[in-house]
């Protein structure tokens, strides 16, 4: 049996499973979704997917994958239930759209570069496919993505444009500007920041920050959600390591015991590429 008809008969074999689990006698839980109570699921095995492939973690990574098979397949098989659209038809029409809008590979049409390529992209959307052009560019970035990753999506479709800082010293002086303001709103009043007077204008020019700081990453060719999905899991092992540390030496965590904490956060960064 060659790899093509592996593939088709692993593919088959998930098909029916899942149709076994949301038939007569299945399992309750999966009879009971519907694609509305999967969403979340959805979001959350792409990330799950996304941070094994952040790890490098090939089994890991395959594992994630099949769970994403699972999920999508999942949802096309509930509309095949309520006779919307079939599997198949989910496949067949995904596969018609790449040849489609892939000229230059399933035809004779030529291109330059990757820029030439997404521009034909979008052109056979409108033209082809009679999508409605956008009144903006920006609107071709969904509304549905969550902020961190619409922000740099944003910024891409802006920079596409022209308008875009001549060099990265631009970037970072928008980073300190913003950041100054930050801390004017902070200490305009006499009052500590926790007890800050207007909240909504400092949300505002935090808010600024970040989107500065997304920019930076955008510019430098950094995916900010993989940078930061980095960081979340530096942080997640220094701080684990740091709770045991205290732990063996009968500490508490405490902000009174700062002091110590901050001795096993430095040991910890200076012995991070053998921890676990």
């Amino acid at each position: 049996m060659n790899e093509t008809d592996k593939q088709t008969e692993a593919f088959t074999l998930l098909c029916k499973t899942i149709e076994k689990l949301r038939g007569p006698g299945g399992c309750p839980w999966d009879i009971e979704q519907t694609p509305l109570s999967l969403r979340n699921d959805l979001v959350e095995e792409t990330y799950e997917c996304i941070e094994a492939i952040t790890d490098k973690d090939t089994l890991h990574i395959m594992e994630e994958l099949g769970d994403l098979y699972l999920v999508v397949t999942m949802l096309s098989y509930m509309h095949e239930q309520q006779g919307a659209f079939t599997i198949t038809d989910a496949l067949n029409s995904v596969t018609e759209k790449l040849i489609r809008r892939h000229p230059h590979v399933f035809s004779d049409q030529k291109v330059r570069d990757t820029e030439e390529v997404l521009d034909n992209w979008a052109k056979i959307k409108v033209e082809q496919e009679g999508r409605k052009p956008k009144e903006s560019l920006l609107d071709e970035v969904q509304k549905a993505l969550p902020p961190l990753e619409r922000a740099f999506k944003l910024q891409k479709k802006a920079a596409k444009a022209g308008f875009d800082w001549p060099d990265v010293n631009g970037v970072i002086e928008k980073i300190n500007e913003e950041l100054l303001e930050v801390r004017t709103e902070i200490f305009s009043c006499k009052k500590e920041p926790p007890a800050h007077s207007d909240s909504e204008k400092l949300e505002e020019e935090l808010g600024d920050l970040l989107f500065s700081v997304v920019n930076l990453c955008r510019f430098l060719k950094i995916d900010p959600s993989s940078a930061l999905l980095k960081t979340n899991s530096k942080f997640i092992k220094r701080f684990g390591y740091m709770e045991k540390k205290m732990k063996e030496h009968n500490i508490n965590m405490s902000n009174k015991n700062l002091e110590s904490m901050d001795k096993f956060w430095n040991e910890t960064k200076c012995l991070e590429d053998t921890l676990d």
